[in-house]
C-alpha cells in the first residue's frame, strides 16, 4: 500500500491517502461560506488530494474561535457548503468538514490582527465585538486572556446537541467525513485535558470524566449521521507540558472512541495553552508521525499522521511502512495545491508527463513539456 491507493472507511472511499488537512481562512461573515471558500477548497479537488476538509467549523456561535469562523449552527449556512461540496465530488475527490467549538479559546483575533483577545478596540476598528467565552473550568487560556465561564451541565447538554444537529446539517450537504475537532486548546481538548479541566463533578478530575463529553458527542453524533459515512476525531495526543495529556491517554481514548463508532484519529499534539513551557521535542520533517503510529497499533483504529509533511517520498514511505493510513497536509498544500498531481510524478505514477491531469491542464502542460524536450531546452 502506497500514497496513491484507495483507502476505504466505512462505505466512504478515499481515492488516495493524501488529506487536505483543515486550514482556517478567517473569511466568514457570521459562519456563511462564501466565494473564498469555495475557490480555496475548490482547487484542492483540481490538484488530485483525496480527501478535502473545510476548516473548523463553530457548531455554535459562541464557539467560534474568530468573527471570520465558518459556522453550521443554522439551516441557513447549509446551501453555500453544499455548492463547495457538490464541486469536490464532481472532481473526484471526498468531501469532508471539520465540526469544532473553541471553548476558552474563543473572541480571539485573526492571527494577522495579533491572534489575541478580541477587545473594545477591535469594536472600534473592525466592528467587532467581542463575546463571553466557554470552558470546563474558569481558567483562561493564557496570561491576559479573559477569564472562561465554567459550563454547567446545561452548557455541556447544549454544546452537545450543538455538535449532533451541526452533523445533521452536513449531512443535508453531502459531506461524506465528519472529523471532531478535538486538539490544539479547543473544547473538547480543554475538557480531557487536566491543564484546563480542574472540574469535580462528572466532567472533572479522573481519566473516564474527563473524555466523557468527547465520547457523548461522538454519540451524539451517531444519532444522525448516515452509518455508511465516516467520522473521525482529531485530537492532541500529547499536551507537551509536564502534567498534562500523556500518549499513553490518547491510546486509551482512541480505543473507547473507536466502540462509539469513530474510524480514524487524525493526531496532532499541544495548544492547550497555560503557563506551561512546551517540552522540547526534535522539529523535523513528519515529527508527528510516531503519535499516529504508537496510536495506531495500540488502539487497532485507522489514523492520520499530520505536521510539517511535504515531501512526497515520506509521505509515501509513511503508508507503505504502516505508521499512518492517511497523511494529512496543509501549508504545503497551500503553496502548491497541484502537489498530489506532482507527487504521481515524482514517485513514478505514471507514463507521461501530465497524464494524469485534468485535460484542461494536463494537455497544454504535456504539449510544452515535449516541445521543450524537443528543443533540448530542459
Amino acid at each position: 500500500m502506497g500514497l496513491f491507493d484507495e483507502f476505504k472507511m466505512r462505505g466512504v472511499r478515499i481515492p488516495n491517502r493524501i488529506v487536505v488537512s483543515p486550514m482556517s481562512q478567517y473569511a466568514s461573515k457570521d459562519g456563511f461560506a462564501n466565494d473564498w471558500h469555495f475557490a480555496h477548497l475548490s482547487r484542492f479537488a483540481l490538484g488530485g488530494a483525496g480527501l478535502i476538509f473545510t476548516e473548523a467549523t463553530a457548531v455554535e456561535a459562541q464557539g467560534r474561535r474568530t468573527h471570520g469562523d465558518l459556522g453550521l449552527w443554522q439551516d441557513d449556512q447549509i446551501d453555500e457548503l453544499k455548492r463547495i461540496v457538490h464541486f469536490i465530488k464532481s472532481e473526484g475527490a471526498v468531501a469532508g468538514i471539520q465540526l469544532g467549538h473553541a471553548g476558552r479559546k474563543a473572541s480571539e483575533r485573526r492571527p494577522w490582527d495579533g491572534e489575541t483577545p478580541v477587545d473594545d478596540t477591535d469594536i472600534a476598528e473592525r466592528d467587532e465585538a467581542p463575546w463571553p467565552t466557554l470552558g470546563p473550568s474558569a481558567i483562561p487560556y493564557a496570561g491576559g486572556w479573559h477569564i472562561p465561564e465554567e459550563m454547567t451541565r446545561a452548557d455541556i447538554e447544549r454544546v452537545k446537541y450543538a455538535f449532533r444537529d451541526a452533523a445533521a446539517r452536513a449531512a443535508s450537504a453531502g459531506f461524506e467525513v465528519i472529523e471532531v475537532y478535538a486538539a490544539h486548546g479547543f473544547l473538547l481538548h480543554q475538557f480531557y485535558s487536566p491543564i484546563a479541566n480542574v472540574r469535580l463533578d462528572d466532567y472533572g478530575g479522573s481519566f473516564e470524566n474527563r473524555v466523557r463529553l468527547c465520547l457523548e458527542v461522538a454519540d451524539s453524533i451517531r444519532l444522525v449521521w448516515p452509518e455508511e459515512r465516516a467520522l473521525i476525531f482529531r485530537i492532541s495526543a500529547t499536551d507537551w507540558v509536564d502534567g498534562g495529556w500523556e500518549v499513553e491517554e490518547s491510546i486509551e481514548l482512541a480505543r473507547l472512541l473507536k466502540a462509539r463508532g469513530v474510524d480514524a484519529i487524525d493526531c496532532s499534539i499541544g495548544g492547550i495553552g497555560g503557563r506551561g513551557r512546551p517540552r522540547r521535542m526534535t522539529l523535523e520533517e513528519g515529527f508527528q508521525v510516531p503519535f499516529a503510529e504508537r496510536i495506531r497499533h495500540e488502539s487497532d483504529i485507522a489514523t492520520v499522521a499530520v505536521g510539517m509533511i511535504w515531501s512526497a517520498d515520506f509521505a509515501d514511505r509513511v503508508v507503505q511502512e504502516g505508521r499512518a493510513d492517511l497523511v494529512a497536509i496543509a501549508r504545503e498544500l497551500l503553496a502548491d495545491p497541484n502537489w498530489p498531481l506532482k507527487a504521481m510524478g515524482s514517485l513514478g505514477i505514471e507514463r507521461e508527463p501530465f497524464e494524469n491531469w485534468k485535460p484542461a491542464f494536463g494537455w497544454w502542460l504535456n504539449k510544452r513539456e515535449r516541445l521543450v524536450r524537443k528543443l533540448g531546452l530542459r
